[in-house]
């Protein structure tokens, strides 16, 4: 069967006889691999559009098991994010945390118009490149439905102050559920809600991503976010130390 589809590469592995293995974000039918001959390091229309942060076009010839890469065309390249070492490292680890997130052959347009959208802000940013990527994150965990719950005490369902942040348990804990439940909390999931956490998350969560392209976070309540949303991937949806975050954390 031929067909064609929208996409964006993750990344793509080098087998015998030049021949490629690549794993393709697609607009129709979710996260893919498929082989193919054409090469990144090549001048042609094809070769440009298998390039890093390259939004094409990919005309697919599927069998019962495979998928092949037969040609592909550029719709749009950001080649600015190539330019800017930091910004394109930033991009990998949301590239890398989009791939570990998605299932396989999962049509998510949704969270692929993210994605776009996420390029075009960061190839215009020129600052606070993490704001843009935990906004992006948040986006994505909620659209995906594994959003923890921000809104009311995920032990009594009440709307009342929280006090801390439960990864276990899935979202924000209430002063009263603590008093009751004291031993419940003496553990390394367990964060202070502090910092006008709450109020950044659900700001995040009302707005399209689009509305954080100016967008810049104190750097306390970016690292306390980014310590939330890292165990939160980890416990919930067994999302680990991804390898980009080695080029961009000290932890």
């Amino acid at each position: 069967m031929l067909t064609d589809t929208e996409g964006i590469i993750f990344r793509q592995v080098k087998t015998v006889n030049g021949r490629r293995m690549i794993l393709l974000f697609s607009q129709k039918y979710g996260k893919i691999s498929a082989g193919t001959n054409i090469s990144e390091t090549g001048k042609s229309k094809s070769s440009l559009a298998m390039r890093p942060f390259t939004y094409g076009r990919y005309e697919l010839y599927k069998n019962r098991d495979n998928y092949h890469i037969n040609g592909t065309d550029v719709i749009k390249s950001y080649y600015r994010i190539g330019e800017d070492v930091e910004k394109y490292m930033y991009c990998a680890y949301a590239l890398e945390f989009t791939e570990k997130l998605l299932q396989e052959e999962a049509p998510a347009p949704k969270i692929f118009r993210m994605l776009l959208d996420f390029f075009d802000i960061m190839e215009k940013r020129s600052k606070k490149y993490f704001t843009l990527v935990l906004a992006y994150q948040i986006k994505v965990l909620q659209e995906s439905g594994s959003m923890p719950q921000v809104n009311e005490c995920v032990i009594c369902g009440r709307y009342d102050e929280a006090v801390l942040f439960s990864i276990k348990d899935g979202g924000i804990i209430c002063g009263n559920c603590r008093i009751k439940y004291p031993e419940k909390y003496n553990d390394t999931l367990i964060y202070e809600v502090d910092f006008g956490i709450l109020n950044v998350l659900r700001y995040i969560l009302d707005n399209t991503l689009n509305s954080f392209e100016n967008l810049a976070l104190d750097d306390r309540i970016q690292q306390h976010l980014r310590r939330i949303i890292k165990s939160h991937i980890a416990y919930h949806l067994d999302i680990g130390e991804l390898k980009s975050e080695s080029f961009l954390f000290d932890n």
